[in-house]
């Protein structure tokens, strides 16, 4: 039953912080003029499961009642690699778009 309360828990949060996400970065592409259902449309959603990773590994699985043993962070260089790669995808996608029309 812990566990899929805890599973249950996770989906929620990554449900709500994925629609913030791609609101939040959608309507900022449409503002830079970029649309939406282009051929890189899959990148924001890739950076929103690589920071969601890094967030829950981090912090989210410590604050909840699982206390097992295989709890641990993610070490800091692999962090930091992976929060640079979700950001890139984020830029990535407009300089794609502008070399690509």
């Amino acid at each position: 039953m812990k566990i899929f309360l805890e599973s249950t828990l996770i989906l929620v949060i990554f449900v709500f912080v994925s629609i913030i996400w791609v609101i939040l970065w959608g309507s900022i592409y449409l503002e830079i003029g970029i649309d939406i259902d282009e051929r890189y449309g899959g990148m924001p959603y890739v950076s929103i499961l690589i920071l969601f990773l890094v967030l829950y590994k981090n912090k989210l699985q410590f604050s909840g009642r699982n206390k097992g043993k295989d709890r641990e962070k993610l070490p800091k260089l692999i962090s930091k690699i992976l929060i640079f790669t979700a950001i890139s995808l984020l830029f990535l996608r407009p300089v794609l778009s502008l070399f690509s029309s």
